[in-house]
């Protein structure tokens, strides 16, 4: 079945760098109980989860424990420190996405709570639900039938009924091809994953979601590259893959995560997906981005610059560990909060202070690292620009990563991103490498499944199987 996309981008969203800072998009989303975001106040957006424990039938009263403890702590502190509104996301764990009764349970704890909190102490709050993508628990995995992909769907809708405002996740089609592409440093199996594998998965998935947002009240909120090029950024900072490799992951990322949008999604983005400003600039929907205050879950090496035209500002996640002071996730929503508190006080003395402060953030990471230098705004807009010149997604996947190697290039001769000199031979490499990349995708497709493991992904479950019949055909 083919899943055609309802919406198209042939133009940015934002068209100027002036236009294009934290608080503000195009289209904002308003929720149903009044909030709304992208209208000019950044929200933090608190993500937590248990600690480590075995999540099974003898221990559900123990898991209910925590989460209803979580909660209460979250939004006592949020009211304590008069947060303006907060939205609190509940990324279900496999076990709790597999056993959909589970996740709901843990879904109407929270969203009990927030209403009791908003009711009693006008605390206004957003529920964002985020299933696991448990369809990679069996591999190779089966994409679109079996029960992990239907329990996965179930706990989308119910949760989605019992008041969950957002619906996103974190999808890992083409993720299977995707992980040997960062081992082997291999561009060429990158950009198959992203911009065939991803995207046509991303269609099917966010046609489903689309639906079922439509279905239940529900805002499709969006998708991200977690699965990939924030695994890159992870071996990254870990030394084992050069930086300049995770950065041009990343910008090859954004035709697969715009696919949500393209089947209907509306925002805001999810946090993990550093891509979101290409998300903001292209579509023009609000989004939620992780950076400093989320070392609790992951280093990086962009701390500030992720700030720059965020929305929702998130922790990424954080276990329910007891600190000095009180528990983890209500540390966190203390974090979140003063870092929303000062930017959106350099906006309310006017926009020429809040893009000032868009310009300190990103100027405090972008010279040290080509993953900063790849978010910097002007940047997003110029590389976004062209993007949209292409209506074919394999095309503006392979376009995004030559882009994304000539910008850092061109970075490095003006002195403006360093990179360091045994990663500087790899921006050629890559490069090197795309050139040989055809741009008809069916060509590309007969070509590279000489170079895969057929036995690591279904084709099939990507409709690839009459592909590989008539690349086989073609080549007798």
């Amino acid at each position: 079945m083919d899943y055609k996309p309802v919406k198209t981008f042939g133009e940015l969203e934002v068209k100027s760098l002036d236009d294009f800072v934290y608080g503000i998009a195009p289209h904002p989303v308003k929720a149903k109980n009044g909030m709304v975001i992208g209208a000019g106040t950044v929200y933090p957006e608190i993500n937590m989860t248990l600690p480590p424990m075995n999540i099974e039938e003898s221990t559900m009263p123990e898991v209910r424990r925590q989460y209803a403890e979580m909660i209460e702590g979250i939004l006592k502190r949020a009211r304590d420190l008069y947060a303006p509104g907060i939205i609190v996301e509940l990324e279900l764990l496999p076990e709790t996405t597999m056993k959909p009764e589970w996740g709901i349970e843990i879904n109407k704890i929270l969203r009990d709570k927030m209403h009791e909190y908003e009711d009693k102490y006008g605390l206004k709050s957003i529920l964002r639900c985020t299933p696991n993508d448990t369809r990679e628990i069996l591999r190779p995995p089966l994409m679109r039938r079996g029960q992990l992909l239907e329990n996965m769907f179930i706990t989308f809708e119910k949760c989605a009924e019992d008041g969950a405002d957002i619906l996103s996740i974190e999808s890992t089609g083409g993720k299977e091809v995707h992980d040997e592409a960062l081992v082997t440093c291999n561009i060429r199996k990158a950009i198959f994953a992203l911009g065939v594998l991803g995207v046509r998965d991303m269609r099917f998935l966010w046609s489903n979601i689309v639906s079922i947002a439509e279905r239940t009240g529900a805002i499709a909120g969006g998708d991200t590259a977690c699965g990939f090029a924030n695994t890159a950024l992870a071996l990254a900072e870990q030394g084992m893959i050069p930086r300049v490799f995770a950065a041009v992951d990343r910008v090859a990322t954004i035709p697969r995560s715009l696919v949500a949008f393209e089947m209907g999604a509306i925002g805001p983005d999810k946090d993990c997906g550093y891509e979101g400003p290409y998300m903001k600039a292209i579509a023009g929907v609000p989004i939620s981005m992780e950076g400093k205050t989320a070392a609790c879950a992951h280093l990086s090496a962009i701390g500030n610059i992720a700030a720059c035209v965020c929305d929702m500002w998130s922790n990424e996640s954080v276990q329910n560990v007891k600190l000095l002071s009180a528990p983890a996730p209500v540390v966190s929503t203390e974090q979140l909060i003063y870092d929303c508190r000062l930017m959106n006080e350099a906006a309310a003395d006017g926009r020429s202070f809040a893009l000032k402060m868009r310009d300190w953030l990103a100027a405090s990471d972008s010279r040290l690292d080509p993953q900063a230098y790849v978010l910097r705004p002007d940047i997003v807009l110029e590389i976004s620009q062209e993007l949209v010149k292409e209506k074919d997604a394999f095309i503006a996947t392979k376009k995004a990563a030559a882009l994304a190697a000539e910008v850092i290039k061109r970075g490095l001769a003006r002195g403006e991103v360093q990179v360091s000199s045994r990663e500087k031979k790899w921006l050629d490499i890559i490069s090197s490498q795309i050139e040989t990349i055809p741009d008809d995708w069916e060509e590309f497709w007969y070509e590279i499944q000489k170079e895969l493991d057929l036995e690591k992904f279904r084709p099939e479950e990507y409709d690839l199987e009459v592909i590989m019949a008539r690349g086989a055909s073609a080549g007798n």
